[in-house]
């Protein structure tokens, strides 16, 4: 897996929560085949963000359709309950928000107990700085550059300046945590995000919104 900050190294995530969820099982075959280097699968519980998605289910069944790692974003209200059942159902990753636990370290060592890779996310409005007595412990940093909840967003022009600064307390820190940023990816705007540091990009609409898939992917990736 890559993992380094130039232009030549890039993961591209495709968010399902842009995927036709009646045929999710060719979806992701589809993705995959199209050459995606994660499955980024967005839980969201109505409470944490104003919007309702899936659970553990979901993962499980897409599980089935795929080996690509599946990148599990929890927007949920006390997520320490139920990573380690995100875990069984098959997520490699699991990462949640800072605004929504009062103890990162214990979570962060709940997910890696549980045999997954763990990380934080941060959204729009939370200072990077917020992540720095726990990004040791991260596999990955997640950064969100539109306000969680629904997809389809504009691309907040701020998070380009954040994933600097995430960066910098990333390799002060002496973090191997890939960083990552979700919303409002698209072909226009990936190479700035990637100089600015970003190793992990989801995509949504900017894969699903084309009939192909594979040209998607390798836009984002020029």
């Amino acid at each position: 897996m890559n993992t380094g900050n130039n232009l030549e190294k890039c993961l591209i995530a495709p968010s399902i929560l842009s995927a036709d969820f009646s045929v999710m099982g060719d979806e992701v075959k589809k993705i995959t085949d199209a050459g995606a280097d994660m499955i980024h699968c967005d839980v969201m519980d109505g409470v944490f963000v104003p919007n309702i998605t899936f659970g553990m289910k979901m993962v499980s069944d897409i599980r089935k359709h795929t080996s690509l790692p599946l990148d599990v974003h929890l927007m949920i209200v006390e997520p320490e309950k139920y990573v380690r059942r995100f875990v069984e159902a098959g997520a490699d990753y699991v990462t949640f928000h800072m605004e929504a636990c009062g103890d990162a370290v214990s979570v962060l060592n709940e997910i890696k107990a549980s045999g997954a890779k763990c990380g934080a996310v941060i959204s729009p409005d939370t200072s990077v700085s917020v992540l720095k007595n726990c990004i040791a412990l991260c596999d990955m940093v997640l950064l969100m550059s539109v306000y969680p909840g629904f997809g389809g967003q504009h691309f907040i022009e701020k998070s380009v300046d954040r994933l600097r600064e995430l960066r910098r307390l990333r390799d002060e820190s002496g973090s191997k945590a890939l960083i990552e940023i979700d919303g409002g990816i698209h072909a226009g705007n990936c190479a700035a995000v990637r100089e600015a540091g970003a190793q992990v990009l989801v995509a949504g609409s900017a894969v699903f919104g084309e009939k192909d898939y594979r040209a998607a992917i390798e836009r984002l990736r020029a």
